[in-house]
């Protein structure tokens, strides 16, 4: 064995292939550079190859990228042994090198027959670009169903609580109309026997003035009743056809009053507003409450405007707990320093104030809404912590023509004076 190996590796009968050339420069010198060049190529691409393997290593077959690598590295050498057989007959080893690129070479090219189907398989980049542009377009439609999905929730919550709140308003309505009626027949009661005990009381008797204190009293707790039935939406009402606009003109001199300033609160009336059927003293009381809240809410030097305005059915369609039908809006809107979300939420439930004992009610607020209700309108409040509130009546346009109706300002004159109710 060792004699057949010595034997092939033995050169000393063989020739350099420098004598096949002649050693004419030009030809060897052409030789050596293009092998030179060759191998140097075939030694940096196998390097590039195992580069980009080993940093990618999410790319599929890597490892037909090293038997790739090994088969020209194999390829490299055999021309580095080119260069060296010029000179040196060496040619055993040549050959041996040459058996192992002839190796590499069918191992590799019988694996890349063997890959090709599944490299086949593989998708194009175009067909990477849609199916990327159809997961694109996936992303989006489920974000857009789940930014509707959120938005439906958020509805939900939103009517939700919306139903709870008129929910706990009815509830409050009934206790409330409950309470007041029992108490205003009582009221009755006494008030009637004070007057009978008035009438048999001689004017000189000095009881006269501590009945007229008692009546007095009784009166006042009269007009409270009176303001819980409204809210309970149970109070008696004498609808006229108003005209909104010429009832708050009309009224400017009181609402100057109420809002204990010199010049007449500011006024925006949109033309040709439609007529209302409402019970015009009621209108009066609201607008006088809202007022008053507006002057309590606002400093010194703040500023008061009353807004008028038409709202079409359809969009009076858009404003929850509104019948889709012609309504008035009328507002009055301050500059004071509005309210926060808690106070927003219980603004319309009766003796809830945020005033000092003794300065308010708290059934200002509680009336308009009870008024609205009654009149089958709607009372909504637009506040935030300092920047003011807004509060919008909307009530539903007149359906009739009547053919000679009073006329706004002395339909609003019908009836008692009215009184304000400190909210």
């Amino acid at each position: 064995m060792l004699a057949i190996l010595s034997g092939f590796l033995d050169r000393t009968s063989l020739a350099p292939h420098g004598i096949c050339l002649l050693w004419r420069p030009e030809l060897i010198w052409t030789h050596v550079v293009s092998d030179a060049i060759i191998a140097f190529a075939y030694f940096t691409i196998p390097v590039a190859l195992g580069v980009f393997v080993t940093r990618r290593r999410d790319i599929a077959f890597g490892w037909m990228f090293w038997a790739f690598a090994l088969f020209i590295l194999a390829c490299g050498t055999t021309h580095l042994f080119g260069i060296w057989t010029l000179w040196v007959p060496d040619y055993a080893a040549e050959a041996v090198i040459k058996a192992i690129t002839a190796a590499a070479s069918i191992v590799t090219a019988i694996l890349l027959w063997v890959l090709l189907p599944r490299a086949l398989a593989l998708p194009s980049p175009d067909q990477l670009r849609r199916a990327n542009a159809e997961l694109l377009a996936r992303i989006g439609e489920r974000d857009a169903a789940l930014a509707a999905l959120h938005e439906a929730h958020a509805e939900r919550d939103r009517a939700e609580e919306m139903l709870r709140q008129s929910q706990k308003m009815e509830a409050i309505g009934a206790l409330t109309g409950g309470v007041a009626h029992d108490f205003n027949n009582l009221l009755g009661i006494v008030i009637s026997n004070l007057d009978r005990i008035e009438r048999f009381l001689p004017p000189e008797s000095g009881a006269r003035r501590s009945l007229n204190g008692a009546l007095t009293g009784a009166e006042r707790a009269a007009a409270l009743v009176q303001k819980m039935l409204a809210f309970a939406r149970r109070q008696p009402l004498q609808p006229v056809r108003v005209d909104p606009n010429r009832l708050i003109r009309d009224l400017s001199e009181l609402l100057r009053g109420a809002l204990d300033t010199v010049e007449r609160p500011e006024m925006t009336l949109a033309p040709q507003v439609w007529p209302v059927c409402v019970d015009a003293n009621q209108l009066e009381n609201a607008l006088l409450n809202l007022a008053v809240n507006a002057r309590d809410a606002t400093e010194k030097g703040g500023r008061t405007v009353i807004r008028t305005r038409n709202v079409p059915a359809a969009e009076a369609e858009q404003i929850p707990a509104l019948r889709p039908v012609d309504h008035v809006a009328i507002a009055v809107a301050d500059s004071g320093q509005g309210m926060s979300p808690e106070v927003l939420a219980r603004a319309f439930e009766p003796f809830f104030t945020t005033k000092a004992v003794g300065e308010g009610t708290g059934l200002g607020l509680s009336q308009v809404f009870g008024f609205a209700k009654q009149s089958d309108g709607h009372v909504v409040i637009e506040s935030a912590s300092g920047r003011g509130t807004t509060v919008w009546i909307y009530l539903p346009r007149d359906p009739t023509e009547l053919s000679s109706p009073h006329p706004s300002g002395e339909a609003s004159r019908l009836g008692r004076t009215p009184r304000l109710g400190y909210a």
